[in-house]
């Protein structure tokens, strides 16, 4: 395994595939995000945009599931677990 740099932090991500079948997914995705201290992005095609963003998540074709990139794992089960109902396994 690699050793960080002197002075700089290893950083960590865990991507996940989830699913927002309905307005309500995004409002509820958001908010929990929003309350989750480390960042998130989602990916759909080539665009990425901020997991915190409502308008952002709404400029994505949501018809396919999109990735989730958490790039801080501090808490990120906490955090998967809230999220249980939109992971695509």
């Amino acid at each position: 395994m690699r050793q960080p740099q002197r002075g700089r932090k290893e950083v960590h991500m865990k991507e996940v595939l989830i699913k927002l079948n309905e307005i309500n997914d995004v409002y509820t995705l958001v908010n929990t995000l929003v309350g989750y201290d480390g960042d998130v992005d989602l990916v759909s095609g080539r665009y990425m945009v901020d997991g915190k963003s409502l308008l952002g998540i709404f400029s994505l074709d949501l018809r396919q599931p999109v990735k989730m990139i958490i790039h801080d794992e501090d808490k990120v089960d906490e955090l998967l677990e809230k999220l249980a109902d939109m992971i695509v396994e």
